[in-house]
């Protein structure tokens, strides 16, 4: 599965963007779907997570800001957020998985990754 993020940039504090995430196929890979971030010199950390039937898991920093959604016709993953702060300034990366049952916030439930979208939110 091939994964393309885009619709990242520069915002001031308290704006917001909407992150799209375009999958090659959507089959089985694709069962959960998940967006993390990575700031320079840390760990990836997961931001949100959605699997085929709908289940969401949210980071609790971003869980009143954020909203994940998938739209399975375009095959394409969307992160809507909001009220953003300079602490949301990171890269941001799409994931999938197969693993339906499995679907959270945490690196070990992904196989397949984008690239990457620069999201830099200023003070």
């Amino acid at each position: 599965v091939q994964l393309a993020e885009s619709g990242g940039g520069s915002v001031q504090a308290g704006g917001s963007l909407r992150l799209s995430c375009v999958a090659s196929e959507y089959s089985s890979s694709t069962n959960c779907m998940g967006w993390f971030r990575q700031v320079p010199g840390k760990e990836r950390e997961g931001v949100a997570s959605i699997n085929v039937g709908g289940t969401i898991v949210y980071r609790y920093s971003v869980k009143d800001r954020f909203i994940i959604s998938r739209d399975n016709a375009n095959k394409t993953l969307y992160l809507q957020m909001s009220s953003l702060k300079p602490e949301d300034t990171a890269m941001y990366y799409c994931a999938a998985d197969s693993r339906a049952s499995y679907c959270t916030t945490s690196l070990s439930a992904f196989t397949f990754w984008g690239q990457g979208t620069q999201v830099t939110v200023s003070s």
